[in-house]
């Protein structure tokens, strides 16, 4: 089945946290601090989700969300597939649509942060044809301030 994308709405904010939360976990857990997986908390995707519901475009099979992703500037900050839709080249479709966002908002090439322990993630940019531009500590946001995360910042010309 074929994948629509479309901007999110409102009442997206649940799918997209459902999918955000589980991704994370999959793609974070054992990788980042601590203390940074201990306020990640299911609610805190729902929070996260619906304050950034402007930011996010969402690829819908059907009638259910599929994936999402977040873009900010020539940062993409967000790529998430539920675990039903794996595999099923909604990553790469969504992908593609953040780097038209990224060139269309005056960049000339797209960033985005990857836990430096997420081999997954890390395999399918370097199959989509970003660069490794090597290590750094993302400063992921949190309410007593950000936490720093290893990462490895990839970035592709757009």
């Amino acid at each position: 089945m074929t994948a629509s994308l479309r901007p999110a709405e409102p009442a997206d904010a649940e799918a997209v946290a459902a999918i955000w939360y589980a991704g994370w976990g999959d793609g974070h857990l054992g990788h980042v601090p601590e203390e940074l997986v201990a306020i990640r908390t299911k609610e805190s995707f729902l929070t996260r989700a619906a304050e950034r519901v402007a930011d996010t475009t969402v690829a819908v099979v059907g009638e259910d969300v599929a994936g999402f992703v977040m873009v900010v500037g020539d940062e993409v900050e967000q790529v998430y597939v539920s675990r039903d839709h794996r595999g099923s080249g909604i990553a790469g479709v969504l992908l593609t649509e953040a780097e038209r966002q990224v060139k269309a908002d005056g960049h000339a090439e797209a960033w985005l942060a990857v836990a430096t322990g997420n081999a997954r993630a890390r395999r399918f940019y370097e199959r989509s044809g970003w660069t490794d531009a090597g290590a750094f500590d993302y400063p992921a946001t949190t309410d007593s301030g950000p936490i720093p995360v290893p990462c490895h910042r990839y970035t592709k010309p757009v």
